[in-house]
């Protein structure tokens, strides 16, 4: 064993030994003491300094000192970066002071700017987020899923009709049957629009749309909605219901004019007097739903605890507002602090919420009762108190100001234990220190804090409504949603933002519905503005600009709303194409090609639409008499700006003709066409439908049924009405009485068949070679359709001929007679072979070996 380990070892080191050179000195050196060679040996080479010269030099022409930067960086002492470049003394405290002063700056710009840093890139992402939720969104509404909430997973994508693609996967995904339920009550609140708008009588839309949102309270959003349309309805002065025309005195020249009221001046000049006025009445809106919503707040709590309140049986204003104040703020037996008591009552508080529930005159009637208690606080509060109530604008003098200023910065502003309510009611008097959006105790929930902000907007002083709206924007959604969803899109409209209040709500699936009929409601009263094709987003419906107000693209909420039940419910998506129309006045061409994007809306509906007589409803048809009904489409003719009969025919019904044809809806088309008076083209297409399914089995197309069924309905008309006469007719004529041929055949009627055939007069069959050699001839002057369906009907004619022949071959009859029958069937046999002989070559080679293998057949 021994041995066999020492050859082993002997013939290992051997293994090396045809590597070794004896003029080579070996290297007995460890890898670590190799790397320190070697990076020797590298430091010592010119190459470096050389790069260092040459950069030194190019930087010494740009008078840069390049060894003098390293020296002084080499030499740089971090520790004392923030110490003072000059030593300061024990005792220099202004020094000290100074210093302090300067690192404080430093670092407070310091701290800024990385708030700002991690504020921006915090903004991009979910910017970004944001964006890319919209874009998935739009893939999936445009492959007709939704995405959901919860799995965010596409739903199963609609197959398009015919696999025409391009308007069928732009339909909308199933509906829920509480979607459904929610839609319909919508549903009857536009189609009661569009009927005022017809009859030319406004309409109290927000109302009607309340009612409607009234009636889902199962839906958890159902009360916010509510409370924007009723700020809408604040803001617009509309009246819950107008009288009927039929009342006297209520004459529809008398009646108010709700649509497009607001139109010339939201959508005019913003620096206008007008726009300021507008401005004003909607910040007025705003603040009087807040008012009645925090009302109806107070009320709903005195009724849940009415052994707290102690109402009593005073069921005036002040005693309730009294009652809640019990409520409220008296616990164990006292008020709780900074509420100051006058006349041993919390009367700042009482004024004060007299004034939030919109009830000014009844607090000035309680100031009035105790205006001795008061005078002996605040002398000069009933004067100013008694002049802003009584002011339309809420507003005083500049000398009442600057009184209230005086005594606000004298008593109030830093006192610890000044009433809130009193400073409030200084405050919102002469709108003091509006950039303190704040007061404590009084401005307590998003909707006190509004509507304190509302009643201190000033048009004429820190930019008005114009102001606190940039404010709101800079706070953002995340500002407002935090403790409460949904109040977002509020504080939108309540400032006036009335477009980007749309958007919010589309954002969320639970409020889309809601986002179509405000932005119809803001339209009707001309509170939208629209931008142009160029400057609409095929992603948002909302429009942003620096150099412009905000725009909401009506045309496409209300398609991604409509198309979700348009081929099931095409009246009521109609209906909703009316009101694209509502911005038909807008300048720069926008109404303009708002128009015409209802056009294109109303051809795409005709296209989706089922067939039927539900279709024939909407675009109208003929009676059997062939008189013509109108449908809805053209009844709504105004709405949709169509000045008259030629214009609807050529933008609606021939153009949804082409549409049709394109998406191989050929039977819709040709009614269209028929409708529009474009005889011609409906004959056209008849004949080209007709031969592109005769070579259809018969019963297997039931398209080519609808086809051949309102072919012989109008051209039975045609007929009658002497109508496109020409060749379209002859050919479309004869088609259909080939079809009658293959259908004859189809029930073994071959006698038929070769009667209809030969009344065709398509195929010579009298033996003359003149006349098949000219009819030959005469062939490529044919309809296109009867060129193409020539290896139909020649084959369709030999067997009728073969089948002829046999049966009379068959037959009992008289030996002369049946020769004489059968000579006269091979003649015909001999003219169509030599009629399909000339026209060999617009066959395929299988049709004409047929023919001649039943012209033998016949021959024999």
């Amino acid at each position: 064993m021994a041995s066999d380990l020492s050859s082993l070892l002997n013939s290992s080191r051997a293994l090396n030994s045809h590597l070794s050179r004896p003029d080579l000195p070996s290297v007995n050196l460890s890898l670590d003491q190799i790397e320190a060679q070697s990076r020797r040996l590298v430091s010592r080479q010119p190459g470096a300094s050389s790069d260092a010269d040459r950069a030194n030099y190019l930087l010494a022409q740009a008078h840069v000192d390049a060894p003098a930067l390293a020296n002084s960086i080499a030499h740089l002492n971090t520790s004392s970066t923030f110490s003072p470049l000059q030593p300061l003394q024990d005792t220099d405290v202004s020094g000290y002071l100074r210093h302090a002063h300067e690192q404080n700056l430093i670092s407070t710009i310091e701290e800024g700017r990385r708030e700002t840093q991690e504020h921006f890139y915090r903004l991009l992402e979910e910017r970004s987020h944001k964006d890319w939720e919209a874009k998935k969104r739009r893939v999936f509404e445009e492959l007709g899923g939704r995405a959901t909430s919860d799995s965010k997973a596409l739903a199963e994508m609609k197959k398009s009709f015919h696999g025409k693609a391009a308007l069928a996967a732009s339909t909308g995904p199933s509906l829920t049957l509480q979607m459904q339920s929610k839609m319909m009550a919508y549903d009857r609140a536009i189609s009661e629009l569009n009927a005022a708008r017809l009859r030319g009588t406004s309409c109290p839309i927000i109302h009607l749309l309340m009612q409607a949102a009234a009636s889902l309270n199962s839906e958890p959003s159902s009360q916010q909605i509510l409370q924007n349309f009723h700020v809408l309805a604040k803001i617009t002065s509309e009246p819950p219901a107008l009288p009927p025309v039929e009342h006297a005195g209520a004459h529809i020249l008398n009646a108010p004019l709700f649509e497009r009221k607001y139109a010339r001046v939201y959508l005019g000049d913003s620096d206008s007097r007008e726009a300021a006025a507008l401005r004003i009445q909607i910040a007025k809106g705003s603040r009087e739903a807040l008012e009645d919503q925090f009302w109806d707040i107070i009320e709903r709590t005195i009724q849940s605890r009415p052994m707290e309140a102690r109402l009593g049986g005073d069921p005036s204003v002040a005693n309730k507002i009294r009652a809640f104040l019990l409520m409220r703020y008296y616990k164990n037996g006292q008020w709780e602090d900074r509420i100051e008591l006058v006349a041993g009552q919390p009367l700042w508080a009482k004024l004060y919420y007299l004034v939030r529930t919109g009830h000014a005159q009844e607090a000035l009637d309680e100031a009035l009762k105790s205006q001795q208690a008061i005078e002996h606080r605040e002398d000069s509060f009933m004067n100013h108190f008694r002049s802003w109530v009584e002011s339309p604008e809420r507003r005083l003098p500049k000398p009442h100001r600057d009184h209230l200023q005086t005594v606000y910065n004298a008593h109030m502003l830093h006192s610890a234990s000044a009433d809130p309510f009193k400073l409030a009611l200084y405050k919102l008097m002469g709108k003091l220190e509006p950039s303190r959006r704040t007061v404590s105790q009084v401005t307590m929930t998003t909707e006190d804090w509004l509507w304190f902000q509302l009643a201190m907007v000033d048009e004429e002083e820190e930019g008005g409504l114009r102001g606190l709206t940039e404010v709101l924007l800079s706070y953002g959604e995340r500002h407002f949603d935090g403790t409460k969803k949904g109040v977002w899109p509020g504080v939108l409209l309540m400032c006036g933002q009335f477009e980007r209040s749309v958007a919010a709500l589309w954002e969320h699936p639970e409020t889309e519905i809601e986002a179509v009929h405000l932005a119809i409601a803001l339209a009707y009263h001309g509170l939208l503005r629209v931008p142009s094709r160029a400057e609409t987003s095929d992603i948002s419906p909302l429009t942003l600009s620096p150099l412009s107000p905000p725009a909401l693209s009506l045309p496409m909420l209300i398609w991604r709303y409509v198309r979700q039940f348009v081929k099931m419910d095409a009246k009521e998506a109609l209906q909703y194409v009316y009101c694209v129309c509502l911005s038909a006045d807008q300048g720069d061409g926008v109404g303009r090609e708002n128009v015409e994007t209802a056009w294109e809306l109303v051809r795409r509906i005709i296209v989706l639409a089922h067939s039927g007589p539900a279709w024939e409803e909407l675009v109208g048809g003929f009676r059997p008499d062939g008189t013509r009904f109108s449908g809805i489409i053209e009844q709504g003719a105004t709405l949709l700006h169509l000045q008259n009969t030629a214009q609807y025919n050529e933008q609606i019904l021939i153009r949804a003709a082409r549409d049709s044809e394109e998406n191989d809806r050929i039977p819709e088309a040709i009614k269209l066409y028929n409708l529009a008076g474009d005889y011609g083209t409906v004959i056209s297409c008849l004949a080209q439908a007709l031969g592109n399914t005769l070579a259809q089995p018969a019963g297997e197309s039931d398209k080519g049924k609808i086809i051949e069924r309102t072919a012989v309905e109008i051209l039975r008309h045609y007929e009658r009405t002497n109508r496109a006469v020409g060749k379209d007719r002859d050919a479309a004529v004869r088609l259909l009485r080939i079809r009658e041929a293959l259908n004859a055949k189809s029930s073994g009627r071959f006698d038929v068949v070769l009667e209809i055939m030969e009344s065709t007069d398509l195929i010579p069959l009298d033996g003359d070679v003149a006349k098949i050699t000219r009819k030959a001839e005469e062939f490529k002057d044919l309809h296109d359709a009867l060129q193409r369906n020539l290896q139909v009907y020649l084959p369709l004619t030999m067997e009728a001929l073969a089948a002829v022949h046999q049966s009379i071959k068959n037959s009992a009859t008289a030996e002369t007679t049946r020769q004489m029958t059968l000579t006269t069937l091979r003649k015909k046999s001999r003219s169509l072979m030599v009629f399909g002989g000339i026209l060999k070559y617009r066959m395929s080679p299988d049709v004409y070996s047929y023919l001649a293998r039943l012209d033998v057949e016949i021959a024999l």
